[in-house]
């Protein structure tokens, strides 16, 4: 199929020939009859993706400061590779469709194939022949209700949640500042609600047009008259209510909202604008200042969108799949009317052309629709020039290890398969994700042979030796299973299993198919830093007293680690450090005593900062400190090892300094990362030699089953023992 993407490091936009996407539970393909361009939204995206590093910097201060603080924790190496391979990526452009169901996902009751449908979402409803939606972000189309119309779903409900946070009644009086497209169809909405409306903006067509769309008045927000036309209108009291729909990093807009805005008025940020706010004013009017967040409660909610978990609507009446209805029935009784706001409609053949004009700022109308079908001659057009050149690599010799990947997100791209590709004697054959357009940018940068959305396919193909797993984390057993089962080594980022179920079949496929050809991306033991810790104690001398402290920091709201049915943080992250304590002790847990941070500052049991303490078979102690409410500034990680007359620090795989019974202090620079390139090519190794695997089976099973260990001992409040 086709879709529309955009290289965020050099701005090139260009239609990709891409794989269509699976069909998930939860959710439905819909194949797109129609989308939205929004010149707001995604003008700002593709201007600031054709902006140098530095303006890209000063344009998201946001980012700026995250990828500081991962420089403080990571390191400066491993935080360059992963803002790189961000940079460099294939993203989807697109948030608004209308199209047509072709298949329907398990658990999804309220859609059938061939039923028209309304989408919303950035990387859900994207420009794209065929989209993959979850059940939340899609809604029926009413009859009568045409899918150019419809399309306008997603950006009708962004202004239709704006005027919900509004509270206004039938009578008053509402200005709009920033009459684009969703300020346009925020006119129509307060009409239809017997609002008087006011519309302000620097272009007089857009005046003009909000006027037909009815407002009372429109004018320049430099027109002397507009505070007595306001104050006719609303009986000299002024607006009840001000919207900012406007995007601006002038305080232009704001100063304006608030002299317009009636005494203990409303003010409702849709739009993206500056708010220094002038203490004085504010303070005077007792200005009520309200955000308006994109479509409604819901959003960025992973819970809501991704899994399909809605809000009961007696504790939440407007959520964002209910906006979403709202507006297509105000749609069907003529009260909106979309199409009255926008230019032209495009094949979406032509979508990079398109895309030019809107960044040269040729576009004409307040928005501009893409077309799709057969007919529209996209496929012939874009065949033999858009599609993404993939670098195949020939078959090989006989010895050469053929590879088959299953994710490829950020950490993949950026700390495994960079390894993989320039190892010797080894066939990327092909890698599977989630997204279609995730696979084609893997493999326009690392040279697989195919690509595509379907996982078994990768495991069940013959001529892959090898599979990399390195999905989300629920997912690893089910698939670490089937490869075993289908005769392949396995490689999967840890963790092994989220839950004692998920181990077990593991533990079942292996026994079953006489298998221990399994990997779990423990990476720090392949240190350099850890080696140089290693090599201070001798082996069966005497038990180890070992601490490691984490910092982990903490993760960004809906961030999809803490989803529910993922595990939990610590369960995915934990395994790296009891594995470091079996490497270091040579021996094997024997019971484990742990708590987490209880009711208090945290409202709560938090199962992500935790204190576990470890006996092992040899008498070795070790004590882990998983914590993620410290400062930002922290490093990451702190290893101490006691034992033998010596002791060994490790700090955030930076330094190691060795104290022992001698009168100086030995320190070593090991700056050089925490492994990942050493255990790839351990792993590879292994696959073309045959030889035994780099961890063993047992201690792979026996770190998977001390951190699920941990987490019943911080809920039984008591020591677990180990069988």
């Amino acid at each position: 199929m086709l879709q529309i993407s955009q290289n965020y490091k050099t701005g090139a936009i260009e239609l990709q020939q891409v794989e269509s996407p699976a069909l998930r539970a939860g959710g439905i393909l819909v194949r797109t009859a129609v989308s939205v361009i929004s010149p707001g939204t995604e003008g700002m995206k593709v201007r600031e993706a054709r902006m140098n590093y530095l303006e890209k910097a000063q344009a998201r201060p946001d980012q700026v400061k995250k990828v500081l603080e991962t420089v403080r924790q990571q390191g400066l190496v491993a935080t360059y590779h992963k803002v790189m391979n961000k940079l460099d990526s294939l993203t989807p452009l697109g948030y608004s469709l209308a199209g047509t169901v072709l298949a329907v996902g398990a658990d999804v009751k309220d859609f059938h194939v061939g039923q028209r449908v309304a989408c919303a979402g950035a990387g859900w409803a994207n420009h794209a022949e065929i989209n993959f939606v979850p059940k939340n972000l899609a809604v029926p189309i009413p009859e009568g209700v045409t899918f150019e119309r419809a399309a306008f779903a997603t950006i009708g409900s962004i202004a239709l949640h704006g005027f919900h946070q509004s509270e206004l009644r039938l009578g008053e009086t509402a200005c709009v500042i920033g009459l684009g497209l969703i300020g346009q169809m925020l006119v129509q909405m307060l009409r239809a609600s017997g609002i008087t409306v006011v519309g302000i903006d620097l272009s007089a067509e857009r005046c003009r047009m909000a006027e037909i769309n009815g407002a009372a008045v429109a004018a320049d927000p430099g027109d002397s008259t507009l505070g007595a036309k306001l104050a006719r209108l609303s009986s000299g009291f002024g607006a009840d209510c001000v919207f900012l729909t406007v995007a601006s990093d002038l305080s232009g807009p704001l100063q304006q909202a608030i002299d317009l805005v009636r005494d203990r008025g409303r003010v409702v940020v849709v739009g993206k604008t500056k708010l220094d706010l002038p203490y004085g004013d504010c303070f005077r009017k007792e200005i009520d200042f309200r955000f308006s967040r994109s479509y409604g409660p819901g959003r960025y909610d992973p819970m809501y969108e991704e899994q399909g978990v809605d809000y009961p609507i007696g504790y939440v009446r407007w959520t964002e799949r209910r906006n979403l209805m709202a507006f297509l029935e105000l749609v069907a009784r003529g009260q909106v009317d979309p199409l009255a706001l926008v230019g032209e409609t495009y094949p979406f053949s032509e979508a990079t052309a398109v895309y030019e004009a809107l960044h040269d700022g040729r576009l004409q109308g307040l928005g501009a629709l893409f077309r799709y079908g057969e007919g529209d001659g996209a496929a012939a057009a874009v065949a033999a020039t858009a599609a993404v050149p993939v670098r195949s690599r020939p078959a090989g010799a006989a010895n050469t290890l053929r590879l088959g990947v299953i994710g490829a997100g950020n950490y993949a791209a950026s700390m495994l398969l960079p390894v993989l590709h320039k190892l010797p004697g080894i066939t990327l054959s092909a890698v599977a994700t989630a997204t279609p357009l995730s696979a084609a940018n893997a493999a326009r940068k690392f040279g697989f042979g195919r690509h595509g959305t379907d996982w078994r396919g990768v495991v069940e193909d013959t001529a892959i030796d090898a599979v990399v797993i390195a999905t989300r984390h629920a997912s690893h057993p089910a698939m670490i299973a089937a490869a075993l089962r289908a005769g392949k080594t396995v490689f999967v980022e840890k963790p092994l299993a989220i839950d004692g179920e998920g181990l077990e079949e593991v533990r079942e496929a292996s026994r079953n198919c006489g298998s221990e050809r399994l990997m779990v991306g423990f990476n720090r033991r392949f240190s350099s830093s850890l080696a140089a810790v290693k090599c201070q104690f001798r082996p069966g001398a005497g038990p180890l007293a070992i601490g490691y402290r984490v910092h982990a920091g903490a993760l960004d709201t809906g961030a999809w680690q803490c989803a529910a049915g993922e595990g939990g943080r610590f369960v995915g992250e934990a395994g790296h450090f009891f594995d470091v304590f079996a490497w270091l002790t040579d021996s094997h847990p024997v019971a484990v005593t742990a708590s987490c941070l209880r009711a208090g500052a945290v409202g709560g049991d938090d199962d992500d900062n935790l204190s576990v303490t470890v006996e092992y078979a040899d008498g070795s102690m070790a004590t882990l400190q998983y914590l993620t409410q410290g400062g930002s500034k922290v490093p990451k990680e702190y290893l101490e090892v006691f034992g033998q007359g010596r002791t060994v620090q490790m700090d955030n795989f930076e330094t190691v300094a060795v104290f022992d019974n001698q009168s100086r202090v030995r320190r070593q620079r090991t700056n050089d990362g925490k492994g990942q390139a050493e255990q790839m090519a351990a792993f590879v190794a292994a696959c073309r030699t045959a030889g035994a695997m780099p961890i063993s089976f047992s201690s792979l099973l026996d770190t998977t089953r001390l951190t699920l260990a941990a987490i019943t001992s911080t809920k039984a409040r008591q020591t677990v023992v180990l069988a």
